[in-house]
Order: C-alpha cells, then structure tokens, then sequence
C-alpha cells in the first residue's frame, strides 16, 4: 500500500494547547512481516502512543492498525478506538524517537538468505545481533565500516566488484545501450553551446532592463522589457471581455478561447490544421496560450528568441485568419459540454458571486452580472457568423489592441508587430464600441446552486464591493486580502505560505470543521469584490457563514495589530516581485497595465504603495464596503438548506 498523508496546519495549534511528544517526522511504516507492504508517511505522533488529540482530529493506534479519525475527546491510551475510520495502514509497534533522539537508518537488501545480521546504531554505540525473516532480510547500517561483515552484490557499500569488474561492466553497457544525446544522434552533447543558439551578451553591454511603449500608425500600442534570455514571450492583448456580450452573444468569449488556436485559414502561414499548428508552434521550441476575461482577451506564444519572428507571423495568422465553421465550433461547443460536467464548485461559486453582487436593474442585466462562462442553454446562438462580427466589433479594433513582448528587443518587436498587425484598421463596428461599455452597479443578492460536489463539502462565500482599477483603494484593498490570506486546512504550510495570516490562526486552526478559508479580491474598470471563501460539510455552513460575517465585522470595529499589518505589507511585496520574475508574468503584466492604465507602473513605484499602507487605510476600506452596501452571497453543495439566506445575513450586519 502506498499512503501519503500530509501534516496538517493544525499541528501549530496542538503545540499551543500543550500537547507533549508531537513531532513531524517522515517514517517508512512497516508490519511484523519485514517491510512488504510499506508506506511512506508523513504524520504527527506521539513518542509514548499513536493516540493524540489534535484540533478535534483523533490519531488512534489498535495493535497494529493505524486509524485516522475525528472526535471531539481526547484520549490517552492506544487501546481507544474510533467507530468511524478513515483511512487504516499496518504501523509496527516501534517507538518513534524525539527530536533529540538520532533516528534509525534502515537499507534492504537483496537476499534470499532467511538469516540476517541486524546492525543497529544510536549515538556512537554499535550493537550486532542475528535474528530471521520470512521475507526478506534487513541491515540497520550507519557506518559504513561495519559493511563488510555481509557480502551483498547490489550494495555498492559492500565493494563486492573490484575495480576491473566495474571498468567491464561499463564497457559492455556502453557498447549495447544507446541514448537520443549520443554524438551520432541531431544534437549531440559537444563542449560548446549549439550555432543556432545566440550568445549570451557581455555584462558590460547589459542595461538594467525598462518597460518601452510604441504606437503604430494605426493606433496599436507596442511594449516590450528585456530580459536577457534565451526565451521570449510575445502576444496580443485585446479590450474584448464577456461583460460586452448579449444575450444573443452570451458565451462567444468563451467559445473563441476555445477556438483560439484552432488553425489557420490563410495568411503567410497558409491552411493549417490544429494539429499543424501546434506541430509546427513546437517545432520552433514555443508554445501557445490564449486566455479570456470579463474585459480582456489574451493571446500569447513562448518561443525560443530566435525564433520570434516565425512564431509571431504564426500568432497573427491564428489571430486574423483562423479557421471558423461548423465542424470546428460544434467540436469548441462539446468541449463546453465537457466542462460543464466536471467544473470546479469553486468556479461556480465565484461565478454566482458575480452574478448575484451586480444583478439586474430595473429588470436590465447588467454587463458584470452575466456569466463569464458560456451557459448550456446559449450554445445553440452561437453560430460562424455571430462570432465573425464580434470578433470584428470587439477583438480586432486597433485603438484597443497592446502587442507586448518579455524578453525581445524593442525595436526588433515593433517591427515585427507593424508587418503582422499594421494593415489593421478600424472598422465601422469598432467605432461603436465605445457606447456598448456601461458601468455596472453594486446591487448585492444571493446565489444558491444544489449541486453535488466530489468531496462532498459546501462551498459559501461572502463579498462586499470595493472600487475598481483607477481607485485610490485598490493597494490598501490587495493589501487586507493578503492580510486576511487563508487557504486549505490542508495544505502544505511553511515560511512564506502564509501560515500566519489571519484566517489560518483564526478560523482554519481554531474550528475543526473548517475545511478552507481563503480571502479574494475581483476588480474591473469601474467596481470589484473583496470577500471570504471557505467551504466545509453541510451541517456546518450556517457557522461558516457566521464566522465570515465575524471576520468582517472584526476588520470595521477594531484596526489591525502592527505585525498583521507589517507582514502583509512585506508578503505583498514578495509575491509581487517573485512573480515578476516569471516571463509569462512579466508579459502579462505588461499588456494589462498598458490596456488599463495606457502606462506601466514600476515595481519599485508598486512596491513604496504598499509600504505606504497604513492600518487606517485598511479599516476605511473595510468601513466602506461593508457599513453602507449589502453583502453578496453565493453557496453551491448538495446540500445547502442550513446556509443562511440573504435576508438573514443582511441582519447581522444592519446591528453594527
């Protein structure tokens, strides 16, 4: 059996309510019968028993079967069992040693021989003695001076091959195997770099690297960043999002995701498949992505640099000339089909969020409240010609067009940018576009979704609204999010991950039953959402809910403690500058920020914002979306009726 189980963040709590002899270690599990059958596990226990209480979570020890199960005792002896087990695994009855204790290294060898020297060491003592085994032998080794009492062929330790024998074995491997990297294979392993790799550039010829902007003569912006390497990212960002669809057109930001790199119709690239497209994306070392929003499309290739030129006359072939009819969107409108089968209850519930916090006004659907994903029901209005003219009002207006490159010089992407997209122009579709953008207002409400879940768990979410890109609060606003941060009560924590925002000390390792509970923030142009996630069995959604609401309630009354604050601040900062480290980001951020801001923001500029945050700002954020707006609320489980409804949460928050 191989069981992984991984050590949960609720170990700090157990250390705080002074729980003795719990340790994380990293063990392989053996039965009375040698090691078959082992596992590797990676679990809290005790030194004395196997039995421990922790946050609720009972790790109980029978004999020799492990058992993982909740309760809410507490118990002292190995001999308490639970009547509802999760997971069981043979254990042995060894002890496990403290921290100060020098483990056992173990090593199996492979030997038929039922008799079998037991080397054990602790500390500096070594004791010997002989014992026997049904199915294999094992040697308790840590000096390897001591290897020489056995004669083992498969341990190199032992030195049973000498010198010659090692030179002849190696000789006959090399003449009978061969490898792909062998000097007569394409690319052979030589001491010097490849002809069709570029050399790298002298230091002193380096330049510490700028965002540069561009425009062409037909209004396209063009933005580059160096980064000195031997791969670039380079694509198109487009003002094009779902919030500008119909109900004719609801779902076709959707469906030219889909089809983004369906192939080519035409162009320099000529008639190709999907699969000759990306045969031929891979042959020049690159690869494709396409992305869709509420307000932005984003096509982009990473490709090695030299090769820039050929991938970007593919892009823009894929872009202008792709290939739309029936065949081609009743294959895009199955995969929809597909995905609605197994999609992410996190996904719906986000999606609920926008629907339900921007819903109808005066029986108008506003632009945020559509769904972002294509609805089953819209699939039949989507037809080759609905998508060709939104594609032509929308997706290929140059005035609302950024070409961006991470790791290409300017110059070389401009040009190659003004011989791809330069013939573009404006169309009479494009010119109203501009009028079909309407702001969207906050109105709050209430999404339900009985569905059934894989893991069983109901997921509920809170938000209020916050202001948009252009608002003074938008840091202070990513900086209350890092600040309350959260996530899985089971995810693997650390330095840096997070273990110490508010939501771990105070939700996910107080309360047993909550399963995640994470912070999140949408923005667009003119309105966004901050609000609280969490998810955790159905008889526990209404406390949930309720702790939530708390944490809301908590961040109006009182201000944040100076070390929240600092930490925020400083893990804000990390995860931005780390992040930015990546090319695929470093594009990204590029051609948002120019589409949205028409300029970019330095990470140094970013980083002095968040510095300047103060626990004033925060609380004003918190006062301003929660005292005067009514909270959104969206659940989605098989079972949802102990979710309090709209009306009953609004209550809680009418008492401040």
């Amino acid at each position: 059996m191989n069981t992984t189980t991984k050590t949960t963040s609720k170990a700090a709590a157990a250390a705080a309510n002074g729980v003795r002899g719990v340790t994380s270690v990293f063990w392989r599990i053996r039965n009375k019968n040698g090691i078959k059958g082992n596992s590797n596990v990676n679990i809290n226990l005790s030194r004395k028993y196997c039995a421990n209480t922790i946050n609720n979570n009972t790790y109980v020890r029978n004999k020799n079967r492990f058992q993982v199960g909740f309760s809410s005792l507490s118990h002292d002896h190995p001999d308490h069992t639970r009547q509802y087990t999760h997971r069981q695994f043979s254990v042995s009855n060894y002890e496990f040693p403290m921290r100060d204790e020098a483990p056992v290294v173990t090593r199996a060898l492979a030997s038929s021989d039922k008799t079998a020297t037991m080397i054990e060491t602790t500390g500096s003592t070594v004791t010997a003695s002989t014992t026997s085994n049904k199915n294999m032998k094992k040697r308790y080794l840590s000096d390897p001076s001591i290897a020489s009492i056995t004669n083992d062929p498969f341990d190199d330790n032992t030195q049973s091959l000498n010198l010659k024998d090692r030179e002849s074995i190696l000789k006959v491997q090399k003449n009978t195997l061969s490898t792909s990297l062998s000097p007569s294979s394409s690319h052979p392993i030589t001491p010097n770099p490849p002809s069709f790799i570029p050399p790298n550039l002298p230091r002193e010829s380096m330049i510490e690297p700028q965002t540069l902007l561009s425009t062409l003569p037909n209004g396209i912006r063009v933005a580059s960043q160096e980064t000195y390497g031997q791969v670039c990212t380079i694509g198109l960002l487009s003002e094009c999002g779902s919030r500008l669809e119909t109900n004719e057109t609801c779902g076709i930001n959707h469906m030219m995701e889909l089809l983004a790199f369906s192939g080519t119709s035409g162009g320099k690239s000529g008639t190709l498949s999907a699969a000759d497209f990306q045969t031929t994306m891979e042959n020049l070392g690159g690869v494709s992505f396409a992305s869709s929003s509420r307000e932005q499309f984003l096509y982009c290739a990473d490709v090695l640099r030299p090769n820039s030129e050929k991938a970007m006359t593919l892009l823009a072939d894929a872009v202008l000339h792709p290939i739309l009819d029936e065949n081609t969107i009743n294959d895009a409108k199955q995969v929809i089909e597909y995905q609605w089968m197994d999609i992410m209850p996190e996904i719906r519930v986000g999606e609920g969020l926008q629907m339900a916090g921007y819903g109808k006004l005066d029986g108008i659907e506003q632009q945020l409240g559509r769904p972002h994903f294509c609805p089953l029901e819209a699939l039949p209005n989507l037809t080759v010609e609905s998508i060709q003219n939104f594609r032509k009002s929308y997706l290929l207006n140059p005035q609302s067009m950024v070409i961006a490159g991470a790791g290409i010089e300017h110059n070389e992407l401009v040009e190659l940018a003004q011989s791809t997209f330069g013939h573009i122009t404006p169309s009479k579709m494009n010119s109203a576009k501009a009028s079909k953008i309407l702001p969207s207002t906050y109105t709050g409400g209430d999404y339900r979704l009985s569905t059934p879940t894989i893991d069983g768990f109901v997921r509920v979410a809170l938000a209020f609204p916050i202001d948009g890109w252009h608002s003074q609060d938008l840091v202070p606003a990513c900086v209350l999010q890092t600040l309350l941060g959260g996530g899985s009560s089971f995810s693997a924590g650390g330095p840096g991950k997070g273990m110490y925002s508010r939501l771990y000390r105070q939700v996910l390792n107080r309360y047993y039953w909550a399963e995640s509970a994470e912070a999140f923030t949408s923005f667009h142009n003119e309105a966004g959402l901050l609000g609280i996630s969490g998810s955790t069995t159905p008889d526990k959604t209404n406390d949930l809910t309720q702790v939530l609401a708390e944490h809301f309630m908590k961040l109006v009354v009182e201000d944040v403690t100076d070390e929240e604050l600092s930490r925020a601040r400083n893990m804000l900062k990390c995860n931005v500058l780390t992040q930015l480290e990546s090319r695929l980001v470093l594009f990204e951020d590029l051609g948002r920020q120019i589409l949205t801001y028409g300029k970019r923001e330095t990470s140094q500029d970013m980083c002095a914002k968040i510095e300047a945050v103060t626990k004033e700002d925060i609380r004003n954020v918190a006062k301003k979306a929660v005292l005067h707006n009514p909270p959104t609320l969206s659940s989605v489980g098989a079972t949802i009726d102990n979710v309090p409804h709209h009306e009953e949460v609004k209550r809680w928050f009418t008492r401040m």
